[in-house]
């Protein structure tokens, strides 16, 4: 290696998404590495990262940071179908580069970072952080020091829930192929496999059952390969959108067995004594319990001094971070270890290798975005691929209107988004360049643009308030006639057992007690509410209830949180009826307002007339998923006072954190009632009133359950 990559410290991170908080953190705490620059296609999201941060310096795209200097490595965090795109220039600039997994989308692109790597005298390392997982070096380590003999075979299983999969956020770029999946989850075991078989395996796949996702549409979840690698064997087994999580392995040796629990870091032997077998097993059981009591005891000691900001975070995933990232860093400067990028390349071809045996899959239409304006539709729904928003549009195109669907991916779309009727635009509700191209020549625009979170209350608010901001000044520039906001009763205040809500019942006027979201809701609909006073902006708000149905979360966060998914913990005791709304009727509702005449200024509460309380909701919700599901009911003053207690910690580690609101507590009670009665005369709006048809639909019991 070069004198330059043996004194690297100068770092610029590429991509702004949520791993590179992570990689921020981890960069601050290694000593001699240096946060230099940051990339990101958005201006505000690149200056916000630096301004968290403390970065310097800000890049729109990668040539600009090249053409800048000053940068000896990059961390390349842009999605797995950019990899290749914008790590190779970086590699023939000769600046090393730290990619996130997988390594890119094929073999032959492989191919080409490592040769890209070769002519820039460049390094080259993909982040397999799972490889650095405290248990992973545990065991790693009493192989090393021949504490179970020489290893024989490995049992693998990696079967966990999948957070894109419950969020029916099926646009990701992982569900467009099997392969993706593979590349995009597979990567991690596979790592860890190839680390405990020490060299290349040969492999052999068979796919286990599909995983139903509505709309004739499967998805390939399930997986089980059997390796080998010299005298060394292993069987993998993956399974990803499961309810309960299990991710270990068994290693087994000539003289004992080490059991791997990668959930709760931990790692147990088991190998013979020189006793008698009946006081070898109580010994050695006595062992274990010992062992795993010990382990046990020190993860919690260190995640609560971690909390506490006593000591640094202890959590697994940051240590494999640390781990990962350090040891690229030493790696350069001695140098050791694969700096070329072949490590990355055998994952992938592993990946290819699994795909491989499944038969060609049927062609999947591409998304067709529209470019420049666009003149023949006639409604505009802003947030179409969403929950919600598919379903208006299918309702849209059953009613035989012509529908734009501006959203941030559209990719991946199944019907009626790959239709004739339908013209996709990718962009952002918040770029006023991407909502008039989009609006083109229609006269009706339906915001549904959830817009996302934000870091802190400040950002929550420029997303949300800035989105439906931008939106209303590009209809009343259009002159479109009919704008249908979807707010959520998040907005109100719904802690008053004593009060009735109709749509005359105004937002929160204490909203600044609320959280983040549900402040920024009650702010956006009092600025498109004076927007309609002062210029005449043509805007109906809906607040949809708790929504469920096809393509939605049954484990909603209006019933409780849920620490464990079988386990709901209530925000009251739980005998209140709840706000709940099947999505079809709320989709019903919102077709109906943006027809419905002079409604303008008005606004309408969607909440069904079938109202189970918390308790009922998870037991049917049990009864249709078959789960053994609990409904924990809880004290409000408990749970505030629950709050307290945490934000005092972290006020005395040193963190700020907002005192918890009492109100804001009791309004997630949803004690207050609801009258509708203004939705159904105004916009002619009927939902379904009987209970067993609700819950069929509501649970989609009808559905395969995967």
């Amino acid at each position: 290696m070069t004198t330059k990559i043996q004194e690297i410290t100068r770092i610029a991170l590429v991509g702004t998404g949520n791993i590179a908080e992570t990689h921020a953190a981890v960069i601050r705490a290694v000593p001699g590495l240096e946060l230099a620059a940051v990339v990101d296609a958005l201006p505000a999201k690149a200056a916000s990262f630096a301004g968290r941060w403390g970065v310097p310096r800000t890049y729109q795209d990668a040539a600009a940071l090249i053409d800048a200097g000053g940068i000896d490595a990059a961390h390349v965090l842009v999605p797995p179908p950019l990899h290749r795109a914008v790590a190779e220039p970086l590699l023939r600039a000769g600046i090393a580069v730290f990619l996130e997994k997988p390594m890119a989308e094929s073999v032959a692109q492989c191919d080409s970072l490592v040769q890209a790597a070769a002519e820039g005298g460049a390094a080259l390392r993909v982040n397999h952080n799972f490889v650095h997982h405290p248990a992973q070096r545990a065991a790693r380590r009493m192989l090393d020091e021949n504490r179970i003999g020489p290893l024989r075979h490995v049992s693998f299983r990696y079967s966990l829930p999948l957070r894109q999969l419950g969020a029916r956020q099926l646009g990701h770029w992982m569900f467009e192929s099997p392969l993706n999946l593979l590349l995009e989850q597979a990567v991690h075991p596979l790592s860890q496999l190839v680390d405990f078989l020490g060299e290349a395996p040969d492999l052999t796949a068979v796919p286990g059952p599909c995983l139903s996702v509505g709309e004739g549409r499967t998805i390939q979840h399930r997986w089980m390969a059997a390796l080998a690698a010299g005298d060394r064997t292993a069987d993998l087994y993956l399974s990803l959108g499961e309810s309960y999580s299990s991710w270990g392995a068994v290693l087994i040796g000539t003289d004992g067995v080490l059991s791997v629990d990668y959930q709760q870091n931990r790692v147990m032997r088991e190998t013979q004594g020189r006793w008698i077998d009946l006081a070898d097993s109580l010994i050695g059981g006595s062992c274990q319990a010992t062992s795993l009591a010990r382990q046990s005891i020190a993860n919690f000691v260190g995640g609560a001094a971690s909390m506490m900001r006593l000591r640094t975070r202890t959590d697994w995933f940051f240590r494999s971070m640390l781990g990962s990232i350090e040891g690229f860093y030493a790696d350069l400067r001695r140098p050791r270890g694969d700096l070329g990028g072949e490590d990355g390349r055998r994952i992938v071809a592993l990946c290819e290798r699994i795909a491989s045996v499944l038969p060609p899959g049927e062609p999947r239409p591409a998304p067709r975005p529209a470019v420049g304006e666009a003149t023949g539709h006639d409604v505009l729904v802003i947030g179409g691929s969403g929950f919600i928003g598919s379903h208006v549009v299918a309702r849209l195109v059953a009613d035989g209107a012509r529908v734009g669907v501006l959203a941030r991916n559209v990719r991946n779309l199944p019907p009626p988004f790959t239709g004739p009727r339908v013209a996709l635009f990718g962009g952002n509700a918040r770029s006023p360049d991407d909502v008039r191209r989009a609006i083109g020549g229609a006269s009706v625009v339906i915001d549904l643009a959830h817009g996302g979170g934000g870091a802190s209350r400040a950002e929550t608010e420029e997303v949300l308030v800035g989105a439906a901001r931008t939106v209303a000044e590009s209809c009343l520039a259009a002159g479109v006639r009919r704008l249908v906001y979807a707010s959520s009763i998040a907005a109100l205040y719904l802690g008053d057992p004593a009060e009735t809500i109709t749509g005359q019942t105004p937002v929160d006027p204490r909203h600044d007690e609320r959280a983040d979201y549900s402040r920024a809701k009650a702010i956006a609909e009092l600025a498109l509410l004076e927007l309609r006073r002062t210029r005449g902006l043509p805007v109906t708000i809906v607040r949809p209830g708790i929504v469920i149905g096809a393509g939605g979360i049954a484990f909603h966060s209006g019933i409780g949180f849920y620490n464990r998914e079988r386990h709901c913990l209530g925000w009251n005791r739980g005998l209140n009826p709840l706000p709940l709304v099947l999505v079809e009727d709320v989709a019903d509702a919102i077709v109906r307002a943006a027809r419905a005449p002079e409604i303008e200024g008005r606004c309408y509460n969607l909440v069904g007339d079938v109202r189970l309380d918390a308790r009922d909701y998870i037991a049917e919700l049990a009864r249709a998923t078959h789960r053994p599901l609990r409904y924990h009911p809880q004290s409000v003053l408990k749970l505030y006072a629950v709050e307290c207690v945490k934000v005092g910690i972290k006020k005395l580690s040193g963190r700020s954190s907002p005192w918890p609101s009492l109100r804001d507590l009791k309004s997630r009670g949803l004690v207050a009632a609801f009258d509708c009665s203004d939705a159904a005369r105004d916009l002619d709006w009927h939902p379904v009133g009987d209970r067993a048809e609700f819950v069929r639909r509501g649970f989609c019991i009808d559905a395969e359950i995967g």
